[in-house]
């Protein structure tokens, strides 16, 4: 069992450890070498970490200034070594149907990632966020990764854009109740950081997000899929397949060269055996590429068996020559998967008017 399992199996030494990785991370941001150190330092007791803890994440609170539980000599002095925050807001930008909002973060470094606040009807909320600043993979119809990888983020990086985005939430009146990892990177090509994330967002004493209102999207890491599977925690897996044939989705995903679509879907069997859980397939809608009833067919004959959903995802434009389908062949596509017994969605397009829809991160601040 990983850190992160153990974490989320038992939520009272998981809320120990998920302050632990918190703290830790504060600690180096200050320069010090252990949050003993740190400690010694400021001549903290064990409470007030546990106070301080509770504020940054239960609580949300923006900075130490803001903590009103400690005394005014003390927040003074922390103020100019303990951070709260890894990003720092360079940049954002709302829809025109004020639905969505994407957030561009600065990093230690001068890198950029986005991050974006969904505000669906009927009131749910969902935070997507990256796991690296760049992508590697190179995918022919994504944004992120025709901008090249830069360099993976740390768990803190990655918690720190949800902290922001449930303040934001918070803030608006709302609760942000889901949570995506499918922002800018690969999250299972970050596979430490993003568990450790996922560890401090379930924490029960901290953030308290529950694990099934979190997703994490791979484009098809079949090693990072089998250690998930290890983890034996309730959060959910999605897969960005897009072609159903090894030879188109060679072409719009170079990965499926060291996965083929074999290996992958072992993989995502073997996670449905073992966990009983259902993997959510994400399928770009590519007009003239891989919508056809054709493709529909070998789709459904791909995914045979229990616990599967696919997402039907209309293209959202990028730089690359690429069309999104038309609505009735989606419909139509949609109804021959439905037909031969696959539970499918067509998912509704949100932001991409300020390109923040699926395949559009860039750090973009233009948009």
């Amino acid at each position: 069992m990983t850190k992160a399992s153990a974490i989320i199996a038992a939520p009272a030494a998981g809320a120990r450890e998920a302050k632990k990785i918190w703290w830790e991370a504060r600690a180096r941001e200050a320069d010090f070498d252990s949050v003993a150190a740190l400690q010694a330092a400021l001549e903290l007791p064990a409470y007030r970490l546990n106070q301080i803890y509770r504020a940054a994440t239960k609580e949300l609170q923006a900075g130490v200034k803001d903590v009103s539980v400690l005394p005014l000599a003390l927040r003074a002095k922390l103020a100019s070594m303990l951070k709260f925050s890894s990003v720092a807001l360079s940049h954002e930008v709302t829809s025109g149907d004020g639905q969505t909002t994407k957030f561009l973060f600065e990093l230690v470094g001068g890198q950029q990632v986005e991050a974006v606040l969904m505000r669906h009807r009927g009131g749910r909320t969902t935070a997507c966020i990256s796991s690296q600043a760049g992508c590697a993979l190179r995918c022919d119809f994504c944004a992120t990764g025709q901008g090249g990888f830069m360099r993976n983020m740390t768990a803190l990086e990655i918690f720190d854009q949800a902290a922001f985005v449930a303040r934001r939430t918070r803030d608006e009146g709302k609760t942000l109740t889901n949570l995506v990892f499918m922002g800018m990177g690969e999250p299972f090509l970050n596979y430490d950081a993003v568990m450790d994330s996922v560890a401090l967002l379930n924490d029960p004493l901290g953030f308290n997000l529950g694990a099934r209102r979190m997703t994490i999207s791979t484009a098809g890491v079949v090693s990072g899929i089998e250690r998930f599977t290890a983890e034996g925690i309730q959060v959910n897996l999605a897969i960005s397949l897009h072609a159903a044939d090894d030879e188109l989705r060679t072409r719009l995903m170079p990965i499926n060269k060291k996965w083929p679509i074999s290996k992958l879907m072992k993989a995502a069997y073997d996670h449905v055996a073992t966990t009983r859980r259902k993997v959510f397939y994400e399928y770009l809608m590519l007009s003239g590429v891989n919508d056809s009833l054709d493709d529909a067919r070998r789709l459904a004959d791909l995914l045979g068996g229990p616990l599967h959903h696919v997402n039907l995802i209309p293209y959202n434009a990028t730089s690359a020559p690429f069309e999104r389908s038309q609505p009735l062949r989606v419909k139509r596509f949609s109804a021959l998967l439905q037909e031969r017994g696959v539970p499918t969605t067509v998912r509704y397009t949100m932001g991409d008017d300020i390109a923040a829809a699926c395949g559009q991160l860039r750090v973009d601040k233009a948009s």
